[in-house]
């Protein structure tokens, strides 16, 4: 059966008993707690949670899907993957195991065709209910239903918030595959197929999907939230032993091979660095899909990781020319029917891979040599790690993030020191927050703001009501230290006891206008906060246009409403550009900084 086939029989199927079908969501997870989309459910948690009223007490998805904390694994097994599709079903405290469980059964014995005699079902330790129910509504014999411990049968996203005992369905794929005795005794031979999650529960802080130890509460009312692989699905229907040798995934495999001159099969050894390709080149695509781009960090970190994995692993098997405008021209064509929007969006996702493909090529070019010379270095000496020192200039010179270097020093029987690793890193941060720190406030010393915020005191801002207002000179800063006066042509920074000039923050630059006291005037040609650790201190930068200003004078202080209101336009604007570009290029077109001036 093809994998488009599952896709339509288990949507058709739960769209006859009454759920809603609703679209894949993005893999961007709209969940501070989550970086990527894990688990089908995790579009549906505010109606699990109540925050919002579920639009359809029942529903039904095929959701993308990325896991990567057992990346390394990947190839490695018949089960692990990065990118994969949840099918579920969801109750919004509509119905519960006694409906999901048939449900289940009726899909797999009937739409699917499996054997009866080939599934087992496992259940939480005390759960009598759902044991009750796969033995006599089911009619599952009870030699065929075992109970599991919480690592097993206890699920949650791995973080706080919805969980609840499981049920899990196997499906025994023979003695070929492993001893006998159900899902507890062989996992290889007993394959996991689909889990029904029973939503009742609200946990706490705690380390693992399986963490039961904090329990913090009821959910609203008890839902259904189940998940089935279609990878995995598609592997036993299509009756190929991983998953790697699906329609979903062999025709990736089979073009590395071509391109890298690589075969596939156990005796050839090429085995596991083809399923990475495979798998890693089908995550990026669908993420870049989704509006992921290449970054040093958060997702953009995810997808580059990955894309270069696959990239470097080509180049051992073989390859040393780009590769992957071909690779991802096979993946829209295998995963186009079920995404159509990676043929219509084609030439933006092959552009980013192949520009991150090449610039990868080349800095693999130039540290490949300075990490052969310092694998040398340690092997003449007998050390069996790289430095820190090697691993950070790798990293600052050529580009290399770290995991890469741990993959390469692995390889040759290297480990590296990680710690001197992050403590130079570390050091070149605190560097650079220094030198924009000494740029921000002119090179002066520290203890100058620090004297001058305890002379002069906090400023009452006033400006959000007010363009125009009366204060008092509290503080003057010159180049010298702290004054008492500042006399015509002189430029100081001055603190007010109440103020209407916004310090600049949040995007909108500071405040300029004027202060008038009667026998003096001054220019005001900047308001900030000029040091990030002393936020309360606010300072007008100002030119003594005439007079002399001195400590307790009264000031009338007066903004320029013109500027502030033209940064304003400019900088709503800028939102509304930054929206517009998000919803033409995906989320992932992000904004880092901008200059919000008048008519700017």
């Amino acid at each position: 059966m093809r994998s488009a086939e599952i896709h339509s029989r288990f949507l058709r199927h739960f769209e006859q008993l009454g759920h809603t079908v609703v679209p894949s969501a993005s893999l961007l997870a709209d969940d501070p707690t989550l970086l990527l989309v894990n688990a089908g459910m995790v579009p549906f948690k505010p109606y699990f949670l109540g925050e919002l009223p579920a639009p359809t007490p029942r529903a039904t998805s095929i959701q993308k899907c990325m896991r990567t904390n057992d990346i390394e694994n990947v190839g490695q097994t018949t089960r692990h993957g990065t990118f994969f599709q949840m099918a579920g079903n969801f109750s919004f405290g509509d119905y519960f195991k006694e409906k999901a469980i048939p449900y289940a059964w009726d899909l797999l014995t009937g739409g699917f065709g499996f054997e009866p005699d080939r599934l087992w079902a496992t259940v939480y330790l005390d759960d009598d209910e759902a044991y009750g129910i796969w033995r006599d509504v089911v009619g599952l014999p009870a030699e065929r239903v075992q109970r599991r411990g919480p690592e097993e049968n206890y699920w949650s996203m791995g973080v706080p918030g919805p969980c609840g005992p499981c049920s899990e369905i196997y499906y025994d794929r023979g003695p070929a595959y492993g001893v006998d005795g159900g899902p507890i005794a062989d996992e290889e031979r007993y394959l996991e197929v689909w889990n029904l999650v029973f939503m009742q529960y609200l946990r706490g802080p705690g380390a693992g999907y399986g963490y039961v130890d904090n329990l913090i509460g009821d959910l609203p009312a008890k839902s259904i939230d189940t998940g089935m692989g279609i990878e995995r699905m598609a592997m036993l229907l299509q009756g190929v032993d991983n998953m790697y040798e699906t329609d979903l995934l062999r025709p990736v495999l089979d073009r590395a091979t071509e391109l890298t001159g690589a075969r596939y099969g156990a005796e050839h050894g090429s085995d596991v660095g083809l399923r990475v390709i495979a798998d890693h080149t089908r995550a990026v695509t669908m993420m870049i899909a989704d509006g992921i781009t290449p970054t040093n960090e958060g997702r953009g970190y995810v997808l580059r990781r990955m894309l270069r994995r696959a990239v470097r692993t080509i180049r051992l098997l073989g390859g040393d020319q780009p590769v992957m405008p071909e690779l991802v021209g096979v993946v829209r064509d295998v995963m186009s029917p079920m995404y159509p929007e990676l043929v219509s969006d084609f030439e933006r996702i092959v552009t980013i891979a192949a520009t991150e493909e090449l610039s990868f090529l080349s800095t693999v070019r130039a540290g490949t040599t300075r990490f052969d010379v310092a694998a040398k270095q340690a092997a003449a000496t007998g050390v069996k790690s790289l430095s820190g020192a090697d691993a950070f200039q790798l990293h600052d010179t050529y580009g290399f993030p770290i995991d890469l270097t741990l993959e390469m020093a692995a390889e040759q029987g290297l480990a590296v020191d990680e710690e001197s690793f992050r403590r130079l890193m570390a050091e070149q941060r605190s560097r650079a927050r220094d030198d924009r720190r000494e740029k921000a406030i002119g090179n002066r010393d520290l203890s100058a703001f620090r004297a001058l915020l305890e002379s002069a005191g906090t400023t009452d801002f006033v400006g959000y009501d007010a363009i125009e207002s009366e204060g008092r000179v509290r503080g003057l800063l010159g180049e010298s230290g702290l004054l008492t006066a500042a006399a015509e042509g002189d430029e100081v920074d001055l603190v007010l006891d109440r103020s209407p000039f916004y310090a600049e923050g949040g995007g909108q630059q500071g405040d300029t206008g004027w202060l008038d006291l009667g026998s003096a005037q001054a220019e005001v040609l900047d308001t900030r906060h000029p040091v990030p650790e002393l936020p309360a201190l606010v300072v007008h930068r100002i030119r003594v246009a005439a007079g002399e200003i001195v400590l307790g004078a009264q000031v009338n202080a007066r903004v320029d409403a013109d500027r502030r209101a033209a940064i304003s336009r400019a900088h709503t604007a800028t939102h509304l550009i930054h929206k517009a570009f998000r919803s033409a290029l995906g989320e992932a077109a992000t904004q880092a900084g901008s200059l919000n001036a008048p008519g700017r």
